[in-house]
């Protein structure tokens, strides 16, 4: 009887015991994850990822970088555990997440703009508002605008159909580029474009007063409906509003433990991350700026 108990408690015991063939989970500085992101970041997230990873060498970030539609998708079918996008969950996200009873996480990262960037010798680099509304449904009258888009389904799209067109189609003419890159080499080849792009794409991270832009395109000087002075997507401008074309930068996170998506949502958010993102000339919304005047010379 003593040998049968005895038998028993040891498969009991070994049952137990560590599982060669279980899954290690990654930890919030360990493993590998993949992760969605709208490609309009590329450049900067190529510099987070490589900052993270040189102070945690045991993590390793693989990104893809895609229209901000597809990042979503990707969170929504498991493909992705953290997304970073220019967008907080909608009514209709947040809704499925309670139906199948998970609690989402999320953060305002900075404050980011989209550029205007029209070719070198296009005399044309200053607009109002209204201007620019006007460029974007088709209606200006003073000339005819080639509008160059990364994506149909890209992020920039979606904020010139929803905050400037207010539903209203962009015009028949408006082409899609399909990267970036693309667009800025359209536009420095073509008079009549004009391309919408992230500021990060444009933007010299080496220039340490992050005053300068590409020298392949002009980037536009825009003035807001309540503003007097026209002004190009530089951080203080953005930071306090005067820049008109500015979107958030989100991170938006579906994990449930405490593992290497929320470490790095988490590095994002702090000074090292904050830090980055200022280098690329989006505003940090988690790090304390303090603006200064100063004369350029």
């Amino acid at each position: 009887m003593n040998a049968v108990y005895l038998s028993a408690l040891i498969l009991v015991l070994a049952a137990c015991g560590p599982n060669p063939n279980a899954k290690k989970l990654d930890t919030a500085t360990e493993g590998t994850i993949r992760i969605s992101v709208d490609e309009t970041y590329k450049p900067l997230m190529d510099s987070e990822i490589k900052v993270f990873e040189s102070l945690y060498p045991k993590a390793h970030i693989v990104a893809s970088y895609k229209p901000e539609a597809d990042c979503f998708k990707d969170l929504l079918n498991d493909s992705a555990r953290l997304v970073i996008v220019t967008r907080d969950f909608n009514k209709q996200e947040l809704e499925y997440f309670k139906q199948i009873k998970i609690t989402p996480n999320s953060l305002l990262l900075a404050w980011d703009a989209l550029a205007l960037v029209v070719n070198k010798d296009n005399p044309d680099s200053v607009f109002t508002m209204d201007q620019v509304r006007s460029i974007m449904d088709g209606t200006a009258k003073d000339r005819k605008w080639q509008l160059v888009f990364d994506n149909a389904n890209s992020s920039t799209v979606r904020y010139i159909m929803d905050s400037i067109n207010k539903g209203k189609p962009l015009p028949t003419n408006t082409m899609a580029a399909k990267t970036n890159p693309e667009v800025v080499d359209y536009v420095s080849k073509n008079k009549d474009a004009i391309g919408v792009i992230g500021v990060s794409w444009i933007s010299d991270p080496a220039d340490s007063l992050s005053m300068a832009f590409t020298k392949r395109v002009s980037v536009v000087r825009l003035r807001a409906d309540n503003g007097s002075d026209f002004v190009k997507p530089y951080q203080a401008y953005i930071g306090i509003g005067s820049y008109p074309l500015k979107r958030g930068f989100f991170f938006c996170l579906k994990e449930p433990y405490h593992g290497l998506g929320s470490g790095f949502a988490t590095f994002l958010g702090s000074y090292e991350g904050q830090l980055v993102i200022k280098q690329f000339r989006l505003f940090p919304a988690r790090l304390n700026v303090v603006f200064r005047e100063a004369n350029l010379k």
